[in-house]
């Protein structure tokens, strides 16, 4: 009989239920995708491509996206960076970005065919590249590699890299794309508006452009120059397109005379008075006179004008920079070298021909030229009582160094945060310094030279002298030489304000861009901190040591202000030898010591002039025999020792130079947890013994100011382990031509190759 039941199916599938896709689905890839600025665009890029992080090892390096965009060139990784334990983050710029102003050559590398070429723009490239070599502005080497990438997109992009690092003309820098994107859409760019002064890092406190009328009237009202005024003869550039449109003249100079005397001086560049002392002596700067015959006639009338503001008629002294100074192609070729000794040479700090190498490049001694001859200057503005005029050819480049130096060492607002940002913008930006030209934007290297960054260092010099007299600190002037290579700022990108003026004049109406009433487009200010840096990471701009004017504290029950004076600051210094007291040094330690990096001076001021040796010795002396007044003038020390390389600048990206969990930034470390404990304190007695509307009144201590805060008032936490020399900055992957293991420093030295030499680099098609 037949059975009912149906046949057992007799096929059988081999393949996986679809209920098993569901529970194991394929890991899906990330796209790596840069992270763009309004107005930027990726131009070109290349995929599995390999970031060097050791020249003698492959273990740590990192494999990504290689971008070039408009702005930089940015790696793209999902891999961490090995070997490091702390990374302060810039808002513009990733971990691994370099900005395409930044970057100083392009070398490509074909390690097969042995070949190697330093690409320009509009350059053809005959061979396959198996390696881009980066080398930067600020001394870092990057490297990346090709081994795995497609041999065609690898080629693109190196050409891309080298084409738009390397702008022919102004408006193809980033600044005007990003800008004009503020025009087409009125909200703000980026969060934040381009315009504007911006706050001297969260201080909340703007800092003046120098732009308008009304701030060259508060500045002459705060130096209570009353023989001067505010000219705006040049509005509109109509007779200096160098010069600002408003700036301060003596008031018995009519506007008709200053007409009439601009076509004698070079640029047309009449005299601008920089800053008045307290008794009554101006700075003031000013071109050298063209007209031959006419020369003798017009100094003599600017003299006499300068000579009548002054409220003892005092004399006049003029000091010429160009003949006692270094000029800007020696300062470049110092710099140069100095790159040199930090990339390319075979390091170690200790080694006695390394300090003399270091000596050779007269970096260091150029760097005390200025200082000194900027305090005898201040000798003659605060013990003589005289007027001084600084005349340099086109009154654009020594005269911006010199005049900055002055009123830092006199003036104690322009130690302050917002003082300092004012003081660069009064005496730099708008004064016409080349900023354009100088910082070699355009890549016209017989224009460069890195004089804005010797007059950091200056500061620099006085800073680590005198550490409780500036408010900023040396990473807020590292940071801000940096910023000068970032193609965003307005305040770094001109030659003068003009320029910013009529070139972005020209790009609005080519970009249909409608300004109404504004003279040109409004570029981002650098002084707004919060486009680079978020609140925290602005805290390491502020100076734990610094002692302000006066500081609140409580006193039964009420705030008063103690203010800090001369006798009370001293007082602490009663402990100290007197040989040491403000930087006095017994008369055979202004000898140098044998083998020493400074060149063998003469003791500091003496034996430099004839006719007021004896009064200007005089006054150095007393003013060193003294505890020094954080609140009044400041004199550097120039002897042996104290005129020291800036480490942190120069050595950050340096591995070999790097000491884990020492080094400056571990005394500022423990500084600023102090501050922070006084500060609880102050705060814990307010609450007890203050009443509500007192509280008000002292609401700002109730945040930190501090970057590195306390855990309490009883904390005595040590070192954070992430904290070395070069903090907040890293020399893993940005200084790529050795070894960063470790090792001792013999090691690195026996049998360690430079990678490639900037100064050998062959050509090669």
């Amino acid at each position: 009989m037949f059975s009912l039941k149906p046949a057992k199916p007799t096929f059988k599938s081999y393949l996986l239920p679809q209920v098993e896709d569901k529970i194991t689905p394929e890991p899906k890839i990330k796209k790596l995708e840069p992270v763009l600025l309004p107005g930027e665009i990726v131009v070109n890029e290349v995929n599995f491509v390999r970031k060097c992080i050791a020249t003698d090892t492959s273990q740590y390096d990192l494999w990504g996206k290689l971008i070039c965009s408009n702005f930089k060139i940015s790696f793209i990784t999902d891999d961490p960076m090995p070997l490091q334990k702390f990374h302060y983050k810039n808002l513009l710029l990733g971990e691994h970005d370099v900005p395409l102003t930044c970057i100083e050559q392009v070398v490509t590398v074909n390690d097969t065919k042995r070949k190697q070429k330093v690409l320009g723009p509009n350059q053809k490239l005959k061979f396959n590249p198996t390696e881009l070599i980066i080398y930067c502005k600020d001394f870092r080497i990057v490297r990346f590699r090709f081994d795995e990438a497609g041999p065609e997109s690898a080629k693109k992009v190196c050409l891309a890299v080298a084409h738009y690092s390397q702008p022919t003309d102004l408006q193809l820098l980033f600044a005007f794309e990003y800008v004009g994107k503020k025009y087409h859409n009125p909200a703000t760019v980026n969060g934040i508006d381009p315009g504007g002064g911006g706050s001297g890092s969260g201080s909340g406190q703007q800092t003046p452009l120098f732009e308008a009328y009304s701030d060259w009237d508060r500045e002459i009202k705060r130096t209570g120059a009353s023989g001067w005024r505010v000219c705006s003869v040049n509005e509109g550039y109509m007779i200096s397109t160098c010069l600002p449109e408003y700036f301060v003249v003596p008031s018995s100079l009519a506007d008709q005379d200053l007409k009439l005397y601009s076509y004698s001086f070079i640029g047309r560049r009449m005299p601008l008075w920089c800053w008045n002392h307290s008794n009554g002596s101006a700075l003031v700067r000013m071109a050298n006179i063209k007209d031959v015959l006419q020369q003798r006639k017009i100094d003599q009338r600017i003299c006499n004008a300068v000579t009548r503001s002054h409220p003892q008629r005092s004399d006049v002294h003029k000091s010429d920079l160009d003949k006692c100074l270094p000029n800007i192609q020696e300062i470049q070729a110092a710099f140069i070298k100095l790159k040199q000794l930090c990339v390319n040479e075979p390091f170690e700090e200790t080694e006695e021909k390394w300090l003399s190498s270091l000596e050779n490049t007269r970096w260091l001694e150029y760097v005390r030229s200025f200082l000194k001859h900027s305090a005898e200057l201040v000798y003659m503005l605060d013990s003589k009582h005289v007027s001084v005029v600084l005349q340099e050819d086109e009154g654009r480049d020594l005269s911006c160094f010199v005049a900055s130096l002055i009123q830092v060492m006199l003036d104690p607002y322009f130690r302050t945060i917002v003082g300092f940002q004012s003081l660069i913008q009064k005496e730099w930006v708008m004064a016409g310094y080349q900023f354009l030209d100088r910082c070699n934007h355009l890549k016209r290297a017989d224009k460069e030279s890195p004089l804005f960054l010797m007059f950091l260092d200056s500061i620099w010099q006085l800073l680590e002298q005198y550490p409780s007299a500036f408010e900023f600190s040396e990473t807020y002037l590292t940071i801000l030489y940096d910023s000068t290579r970032i193609s965003l700022f307005g305040t770094f990108l001109f030659n003068c304000p003009h320029q910013r003026v009529k070139q972005s004049t020209e790009f609005a109406i080519s970009k249909n861009i409608q300004l109404g009433d504004e003279k040109g487009l409004k570029f981002p200010s650098v002084w707004d901190w919060s486009l680079q840096f978020g609140t925290r990471d602005r805290k390491l701009f502020h100076n734990p040591w610094y002692i302000g004017k006066s500081a609140p504290c409580v006193q039964n029950g009420s705030v008063k202000s103690f203010k800090r004076t001369k006798k009370n600051y001293s007082s602490t210094l009663r402990g100290i030898p007197p040989s040491l007291k403000n930087g006095i040094i017994n008369e055979q330690e202004f000898l140098p010591r044998r083998n020493s990096l400074i060149l063998k001076l003469k003791p500091d001021f003496l034996q430099q002039m004839d006719s007021q040796t004896n009064s200007m010795e005089q006054y150095f002396r007393e003013w060193f025999s003294k505890p020094v007044d954080l609140h009044g003038v400041i004199l550097p020390r120039l002897s042996g020792t104290h005129i020291k390389l800036w480490k942190l600048c120069y050595f950050r990206w340096v591995p070999e130079a790097q000491i884990n969990n020492g080094g400056f930034i571990t005394a500022f470390h423990k500084i600023s947890v102090l501050t922070d404990q006084v500060d609880m304190l102050n705060q814990s007695l307010r609450q007890y013994k203050s009443s509500s509307s007192l509280q008000a009144n002292c609401s700002e201590l109730d945040q930190s100011r501090m970057y590195f805060r306390a855990n309490g008032l009883n904390d005595n936490a040590g070192t954070p382990d992430f904290l070395s020399s070069s903090f907040p900055f890293s020399p893993i992957g940005n200084l790529c031509r050795r070894s960063i293991l470790g090792t001792p420093l013999s090691k690195f030295l026996s049998g360690a190759k430079i990678w490639l030499s900037t100064e050998t680099l062959a050509n090669e098609d």
